[in-house]
């Protein structure tokens, strides 16, 4: 099984993230509870990027998991560069189209947090299942052709 890094906004999109974590396809890091998460962030800037680089350690791939707003936030901007420095894959998977396990809504698609290099998975299905069908049967296929930085 590949290991990956999930990168994402968590305030937005947790519970989406929760159900592509527990397609059991590929092996991620731990996900912090927001109040895990606010302990980190509460350390301050250092602490939150020493925490991304102890979990990315080992990881072959980072996986962005695309919500309306997740190419606004800064962390995963941080993310997705170190992890193309540190020579990880990267690839983006949409996952606007997952029903809110809270809200049971789908919410809008966002901008990609990439430049062109990076392709973007926008799983096709006309409702949440489907939508859920197709990113399991296709993130292990993405992780394996991930595009890495060339050397």
């Amino acid at each position: 099984m590949k290991k990956v890094y999930y990168s994402f906004y968590y305030d937005e999109d947790a519970s989406r993230v929760q159900q592509v974590v527990n397609m059991g396809v590929v092996e991620g890091q731990q996900i912090l509870s927001g109040q895990k998460w606010e302990e980190v962030k509460k350390k301050g800037d250092q602490a939150v990027k020493d925490w991304i680089a102890k979990e990315m350690k080992g990881k072959e791939c980072l996986v962005a998991l695309v919500g309306t707003n997740t190419s606004k936030r800064p962390w995963v901007t941080y993310e997705i560069k170190k992890a193309w420095d540190d020579g990880l894959g990267v690839v983006g998977v949409r996952i606007h189209g997952l029903k809110d396990l809270n809200t049971q809504k789908t919410s809008a698609r966002g901008n990609s947090p990439f430049s062109d290099i990076i392709a973007l998975y926008d799983p096709p299905g006309a409702d949440s299942k489907a939508v859920y069908a197709s990113i399991s049967n296709n993130i292990e296929a993405l992780v394996a052709k991930a595009k890495r930085k060339p050397r």
